[in-house]
């Protein structure tokens, strides 16, 4: 291997939180036309050893989306480099709250502070 070359675990590395946070981004909220970031749904995202853990919650518990989300989270990842494996989770606890929100997401929906 010539000097400076990445070896085979670096070809394989984990990608980072961020970057899976960004591509979460193409999550779209069928409700509300806003991705689940920018809505303050996202709860955690780590990944160790090619395993992305999402975390996420939704805005009411009587939101029937849950499952339409964690599949679209699925879907989205697959395009991620060197993910072998998504788990995600929904949690109600704590429950969401429009503060949760980003600025991006408040303008989005007209919402005045």
């Amino acid at each position: 291997m010539a000097d400076g070359a990445p070896g085979l675990a670096a070809l394989a590395e984990d990608p980072s939180a961020d970057l899976v946070r960004d591509l979460l981004h193409g999550v779209i909220d069928p409700e509300l036309g806003i991705d689940i970031v920018e809505l303050g749904l996202l709860r955690e995202v780590t990944v160790q050893a090619g395993v992305a853990r999402i975390r996420f919650t939704v805005t009411t518990p009587a939101c029937p989306l849950s499952g339409y989300i964690e599949d679209e989270i699925h879907a989205c990842l697959a395009q991620a480099p060197n993910l072998r494996q998504v788990l995600v989770e929904s949690e109600l606890e704590p429950p969401w709250r429009p503060e949760d929100m980003s600025e991006i997401a408040r303008q989005a929906l007209g919402w005045k502070d």
